[in-house]
């Protein structure tokens, strides 16, 4: 079974880091958090992984190179333009059986072998990873009618949410729906596949996930890692 990493983003949000450095090298404790994450593929049972890249590509490559001295096989599919987070899975050859894909710079105590059992055990063509956030406004929010009468005012009200973690199983079909040499994002193809009739599923987990997009998030995630790190580095 293949892995693949979405590595190519240019990771705006944690600017200036990202910089001089892509977002999947930044250290999470004493290791990049991609590190961690081909951890977890491995004792997931996945050793045939491929990063797409693009952003600073030569750093990635440096660092991991074929993925050996990691127990991994890893090669590299490069876009040369941005394609989403969905379009440089187009790029990537022999994608034949059920295959993983993760963004690079996500943090979870999450079992790959869990999902990928839940992914088949429910025939979809799209298994997604979900986790339940709450989010507060700090605002008063106010509700119309569709016109200007006010029909309801809320102070401060917090809003639950089933959000995509950035994990996904698919079956090969899904590559059907997404154009090649094309800009895709992740929300575009599933609502492509919804509309054609496909079966796409979610499994909600309850455990730790966090993503590293923002500078308050990143803090958090590193703090998170020096206390939990067994649990995030689990042994086969």
């Amino acid at each position: 079974m293949k892995g693949v990493v979405l590595a190519g983003g240019k990771g705006t949000r944690l600017a200036p880091y990202t910089k001089i450095l892509p977002k999947p090298l930044m250290p999470i404790g004493d290791m990049p958090i991609l590190e961690v994450i081909l951890h977890q593929m491995k004792v997931a049972g996945i050793h045939d992984v491929v990063l797409t890249v693009g952003h600073l590509s030569e750093l990635l490559h440096a660092f991991f190179n074929d993925g050996s001295r990691f127990g991994l096989h890893i090669t590299y599919s490069f876009e040369d333009k941005p394609l989403g987070t969905a379009g440089p899975i187009a790029l990537i050859k022999d994608l034949n059986e059920t295959f993983l894909v993760t963004n690079g710079d996500v943090l979870t105590t999450l079992d790959f072998r869990d999902l990928i059992q839940f992914h088949k055990s429910q025939h979809a063509i799209t298994t997604i990873a979900a986790h339940r956030r709450q989010e507060k406004i700090d605002l008063g929010v106010i509700q119309f009618n569709g016109t200007s009468q006010v029909i309801g005012y809320s102070e401060k009200p917090t809003f639950d949410f089933m959000v995509s973690m950035g994990i996904y199983v698919f079956e090969p079909e899904v590559l059907n729906y997404i154009p090649a040499g094309e800009y895709l994002d992740f929300p575009d193809l599933v609502k492509k596949m919804v509309a054609a009739g496909e079966r796409v599923v979610g499994l909600p987990f309850n455990g730790y996930w966090q993503d590293l997009g923002r500078p308050a998030d990143y803090e958090r995630a590193a703090i998170d890692f020096e206390n939990m790190r067994h649990e995030f580095l689990k042994e086969e």
